[in-house]
This record gives structure tokens, C-alpha cells and sequence, in this order.
């Protein structure tokens, strides 16, 4: 296995768990917690690939704070998310209160299912936890053939991360935006970023490793920048990425989210766009047009301090590749993710 990239400063070691073993722990996990068979499969899968895709911020890690949820009451375990359609027409999926990801994966399958129909649909994703890593469900949606547009925000009054551009206290959600496209030779193209300069999972990587946080990203209380996770917890805020473009998208996140979507009543709101390209253009034509556009970019010199243009998604599915089902997990996080599983009777 290649070397993880990570933006934590880990202060000890890692361990290398095979990705099944990390899934089946998951899963095992969220079963003794009351998930159903279903649901505790979805779950430990989804994070235990984020983790091999190099994503650490969103993947295994991730048990500890939908455990610790479940056990505090604000998320659900015994239940599964449905879709419905509105009394005003509109899709809509419906978490139940549980992890998000089931509801997500549900959304962009009949998202899908029904852009091929219509050419285009719209569905809300409401009542759910933390939803994982949305460039997993774009890069499936995109192999598929279809354009993915997701956004997502509200709760900002529960979920105060990141200080608007000019501020310095935490206002805002970290309110990410995936967009997900069919690619050329070497697959999807997919963007799936916070609009904060880092993800709130990384600072929760961050803690649980006893690791500190690249320069730049976080404020203290007093707006001084600083690196170290608790600053945040204790009334620090990341910092808005890009400036006032981030700020920007962030707060149209939290239009769309809450102005438009209404109350939410676990982590954020979510609206999802799908498009059936084959409206426009065959899925041939698609790809080769695509792949000049992006193979021209991957000729172009590489600046000072990197070794290539990359293109968003590639590096995600060559760490996937290059891990060879192996995962490298800071060996404090591991250790608590082993005794939440003996605290729960999970041999």
C-alpha cells in the first residue's frame, strides 16, 4: 500500500486494517446499536471505501460520531429511509432521523431512475444525519451516465463551524456542494468539497488522533489562526474557503436548505439534481469530447512543489487502486473504534 495522504499531523503511529475487517467491525457496530441488517451493511461499507479512497475525514472515523449520536439520542438506529412524492408534486426522501447515508444513496437512485425518465429531477433529502461522502454517490451516478448536482445546508443555529468572510466568529454550516459528470478514458469527473477551507470531519480526525490541522484553515475564539482541533470545539470556526466565494456558497447552501426546504429537524436539508445527458448528446460523443478537454489539462506543466494537473475524482479512485484493500488508521482513533465495539459486547 502506498503512503496515506492525510492533512493531519499525527503525533503517533498508524495501524493497517484490511478494509473488510474495518467494515465488518463497523457494521457489527451499528447492528448492536439497533441498525438493521441492511442499514449496518450500507454504513460499514460506504465508510470503510471512503477510507480506502484516502478520505479519512469521512470514513471510519466517522463510527464514533454516529455511535456516540445514537447512544445521545439524536440519531436513530432501527430505521430505514423511504421516498415519497409531496401533495405539491415534489420527490422527497425521508431519513427517519437515522444516518444519512442510506438516504443518500436512496436519493441518487431515484434521482436517476427518474432523470431517465423526465430528463431532469429534483429531490429533497430531509430528516437524515451526517450523510457521508457525496462524491461516492456522484462518481456511481456518473458511471451510470447521468449529472449530479447536490446541495445542502440549514441548522446553522445548532451547526455554527465557519465564520463568514470578514468574520470572526462561527456562523455558518460547512454547507458542501458535489457535482458529479460522466468523464472520459479514466472515468468521472467529481468535485465534492466543503465551502469551509477544511471539512468539520477532518477536525474530528484531527481530535481523535491527537493530531493537529494544517495552517490556515481554523480561528480560536479570539479570531487568532491556530492549529489545534480543540481551539474550535472551544469556540473557535474553520475559515471560509476561498474567501468570499466560499462564504458565498455556503450562504446559498443555507438559502436553499432551510429558506427553500424548510425546517430541519436532524443535521441539514440536501436538494439533489439529476440530469440524463442523452437529452443533449449520445454518451460516445460525451466521453470523447470530454476526454480531449481533459487530457489537454493533464499535458499542462506541472508549477513549482507538484508533480502533475490532477483531475478532481482520478485521485480518490487511484488511492482506492494503490491501497489494495488496506487501510492506514491513526492507531488512537482504531483503539477507541475497538473499545466502542467491546463497550457494545462486539467480539
Amino acid at each position: 500500500m502506498t503512503g496515506t495522504r492525510s492533512k493531519l499531523e499525527l503525533r503517533g503511529p498508524r495501524v493497517t486494517i484490511m478494509a473488510t475487517e474495518a467494515a465488518a467491525r463497523v457494521e457489527a457496530i451499528f447492528r448492536a446499536l439497533g441498525a438493521s441488517a441492511d442499514v449496518a451493511r450500507q454504513v460499514g461499507e460506504h465508510l470503510a471505501d471512503t477510507s480506502l479512497c484516502g478520505m479519512e475525514s469521512h470514513g471510519v472515523m466517522r463510527v464514533l460520531q454516529y455511535a456516540a449520536q445514537i447512544r445521545e439520542g439524536d440519531l436513530t438506529a432501527g430505521v430505514a429511509p423511504v421516498c415519497r412524492e409531496t401533495e405539491l408534486g415534489a420527490h422527497e426522501v425521508d431519513g427517519g432521523g437515522g444516518i444519512g447515508i442510506p438516504a443518500m444513496r436512496l436519493a441518487f437512485d431515484e434521482g436517476c431512475r427518474l432523470a431517465q425518465e423526465r430528463g431532469i429531477a429534483a429531490i429533497a433529502i430531509r430528516n437524515c444525519g451526517h450523510t457521508g461522502r457525496h462524491g461516492a454517490f456522484a462518481d456511481d451516478a456518473a458511471q451510470s451516465g447521468f449529472l449530479t448536482f447536490l446541495m445542502g445546508g440549514g441548522n446553522r443555529q445548532k451547526w455554527r463551524q465557519v465564520a463568514p468572510h470578514g468574520g470572526a466568529r462561527a456562523m455558518l454550516p460547512t454547507n458542501p456542494w458535489c457535482i458529479g459528470a460522466p468523464g472520459g478514458a479514466h472515468g468521472p469527473v467529481v468535485l465534492d468539497f466543503a465551502t469551509s477551507k477544511i471539512a468539520g470531519g477532518w477536525i474530528y480526525a484531527a481530535r481523535s488522533a491527537g493530531a493537529l490541522l494544517p495552517e490556515g484553515c481554523l480561528i480560536d475564539r479570539e479570531g487568532r489562526p491556530t492549529r489545534d482541533p480543540e481551539d474550535y470545539f472551544d469556540g473557535g470556526a474553520i475559515l471560509p474557503s476561498g474567501g468570499h466565494k466560499g462564504f458565498a456558497l455556503a450562504l446559498m447552501g443555507e438559502l436553499i436548505g432551510e429558506a427553500l426546504l424548510g425546517p430541519v429537524s436532524v443535521e441539514c436539508n440536501w436538494l439533489l439534481i439529476a440530469i440524463d445527458p442523452a437529452r443533449y448528446r449520445s454518451a460516445s460523443r460525451l466521453t470523447v469530447v470530454a476526454e480531449e478537454i481533459l487530457e489537454e489539462l493533464r499535458t499542462c506543466p506541472p508549477a513549482p512543489g507538484f508533480d502533475r494537473v490532477e483531475i478532481p475524482g482520478e485521485r480518490e479512485r487511484e488511492h482506492r487502486a494503490a491501497a489494495k484493500g488496506a487501510i492506514a488508521i491513526p492507531e488512537a482513533t482504531w483503539a477507541q473504534i475497538t473499545e466502542l465495539a467491546r463497550s457494545l459486547g462486539v467480539a
